[in-house]
């Protein structure tokens, strides 16, 4: 084993924003007795370490397959099985190849075969793989160039293009060196049209305009922390509202070519100043991000920038409730849903199972119900067939609200029954179609049950491991984020705790199922509350589901979907014989 190298800081993966001079790479070419990383061995690895145009160490060694080497492989390398002989092990190599690759940016010609390799054999001798940047020099020459420039993309083909000072020869190094002046040749064509970091060159697209890419000073003045931006317009309106880790990588990314969607490509032309708010934690963004899309309604959004817009099923105020679908939420309702079709079918299998009344006459305290309603075995109204006085007809109601609160799962246990006896009859299509809408009535249950317990609580405070360090906090009050902060490594968490906690947002909640939270937010706290580590600080009340609320359906849900999905597939077309 040969190699030579000097002193160099190599980037952290969190530097590669750094410019390409700044990058350091690591070009490396293997040999091998074949093309099947899972079956196949190495034989040869080259590796040259570059940074700024200049080589700092190369690394080039021999390796033992444990076998011969076919003939073909002889006459295309010209390595042979006795050079083998005495070779070190790649078990004793692949350390020494990682350890000089730290840091660094893995380049190679075709990096799926060659990196596919190092993979399988760090994997065979249980070696951690690092979490590298990989650049493939194959898929960059064929954004870069043109067809008509380089019909093949070959390493031979490029070297000849670029008139390389190492010709590729079938042998590691050699090719090693050969790639790295074809990436040297590669980041000086695009490095003219404004790509100057990785980041820039991975996502470097071709029809990127020059306008487009002249616009990526917007995001200089952005931190490479959490956060959200926002895009503005020519008269300051806010044109786009988003997220991300690190707010520079992401923004400047609109501008470099790995955002392909047409209309970000017009919201970007447009675009005067992006403006950002620094959060956090990725928890914070996300909640902002909801918030200032209910606030601005930018035009480039397609998630949904009115949350209040929602859809609840609510038993009516009257001495024959029946449900009715509305905007407000009141102590019972079930929701929200995103359009008011989904909410009146669950409304309509509710009724059904529970024999609420589905008339809309208005009926005083002193009359009766059901003599003037048709069953609704013909279509008529669930509680007709019979005359109810409102007391008779009440328990129809509690039941009603004892299955929304998560008291009672009868109505849930008769209409799986009911399936059951229509398959059984052979029903097949009517068993379907009630499997389908009671699926649709225990996930609308389990999703208002689960968020409605994180809201019941006045004010929790949690915690969540930090990456490399520390801990994220979160401050929800009512299912609302009402205080957000990070502790890191070293730092007295407590201390945070209680500034935190004093410095809260004042939350006023309402009867409503969520008490005025918007459901998206409040799916945003329960998810990270759900997420891996994540520490109960302190709480006014504990977190509880309703012991017969729709959790323990959701296996059943579940299938249920998954059998409807499947049943909607379409079919394989056969021909006149019935064959496929």
């Amino acid at each position: 084993m040969s190699s030579r190298d000097t002193t160099a800081r190599q980037l952290t993966f969190d530097e590669l924003d750094t410019p390409l001079r700044d990058t350091t790479f690591v070009v490396v070419d293997l040999e091998t007795t074949g093309s099947n990383s899972g079956e196949d061995a190495i034989t040869e690895i080259g590796a040259v370490k570059v940074r700024g145009g200049e080589v700092i160490g190369e690394l080039a060694t021999l390796v033992d397959p444990g076998r011969t080497l076919s003939p073909f492989i002889v006459q295309l390398t010209g390595i042979t099985s006795a050079m083998l002989v005495g070779a070190p092990r790649i078990e004793q190599v692949l350390p020494t190849f990682l350890e000089f690759s730290r840091g660094a940016v893995l380049v190679a010609h075709n990096a799926r075969f060659d990196v596919g390799f190092l993979r399988a054999a760090a994997t065979r001798l249980d070696l951690a793989w690092p979490p590298f940047q990989v650049l493939c020099t194959v898929k960059l020459a064929r954004r870069v160039l043109s067809r008509e420039e380089a019909p093949s993309v070959k390493l031979s083909a490029l070297a000849d293009l670029f008139r390389v000072t190492t010709r590729p020869t079938h042998r590691a190094l050699d090719d090693a060196r050969a790639t790295v002046d074809v990436l040297h040749a590669l980041i000086e064509r695009v490095g003219n049209l404004g790509v100057h970091s990785y980041p820039e060159l991975v996502d470097y697209l071709p029809n990127v305009s020059a306008a487009q890419r002249g616009k990526r000073g917007l995001a200089a003045h952005l931190p490479r922390t959490p956060g959200v931006y926002l895009f503005r317009g020519p008269s300051d309106e806010v044109l786009y509202v988003g997220t991300a880790v690190n707010l520079q990588r992401r923004v400047r990314g609109y501008f470099t070519g790995s955002e392909t969607r047409a209309r970000m490509k017009e919201m970007v032309a447009l675009a005067t100043r992006v403006d950002h708010v620094e959060c956090a934690h990725g928890l914070e963004a996300a909640v902002r991000e909801l918030r200032m899309l209910a606030a601005y309604a930018p035009p480039y959004n397609r998630r949904s920038k009115f949350p209040k817009r929602a859809w609840w099923i609510t038993l009516t105020d009257e001495p024959f409730p029946r449900l009715s679908v509305t905007r407000r939420a009141g102590p019972d309702s079930l929701g929200p849903f995103t359009n008011r079709t989904d909410a009146a079918d669950t409304a309509a299998t509710i009724a059904d199972v529970s024999r609420i009344r589905t008339c809309t006459k208005k009926i005083r305290r002193d009359q009766v119900h059901g003599p003037d309603c048709p069953d609704s075995a013909v279509g008529g109204c669930p509680a007709g067939s019979t005359p109810q006085t409102p007391d008779a007809y009440r328990p129809a109601v509690d039941t009603v609200r004892a299955l929304i609160r998560g008291d009672d799962a009868a109505p849930l246990h008769r209409l799986r029954a009911r399936i059951e006896d229509l398959a059984a009859a052979e029903l097949f299509e009517s068993a379907a179609r009630l499997r389908d809408r009671t699926a649709a009535l225990g996930t609308a249950l389990r999703r208002c049950q689960r968020l409605a317990a994180v809201a019941a609580i006045d004010e929790l405070v949690a915690a969540r491991p930090r990456d490399g360090g520390g801990w994220e906090f979160a401050v929800v009050r009512c299912g609302r984020l009402a205080s957000s902060g990070v502790a890191p490594r070293g730092v007295a968490p407590m201390p945070v705790v209680e500034a935190l906690t004093l410095s809260a947002e004042t939350v006023l909640p309402d009867p409503s199922p969520l008490r005025g939270a918007t459901a998206g937010e409040v799916g945003l706290v329960a998810s990270w509350l759900d997420g891996p580590g994540v520490r109960i600080v302190r709480a006014t009340d504990g977190y509880r589901e309703p012991a017969h609320g729709a959790g323990s359906w959701q296996q059943w849900c579940a299938l249920a979907r998954g059998a409807g999905a499947y049943a909607e597939r379409p079919s394989h077309p056969r021909d006149p014989q019935g064959a496929r």
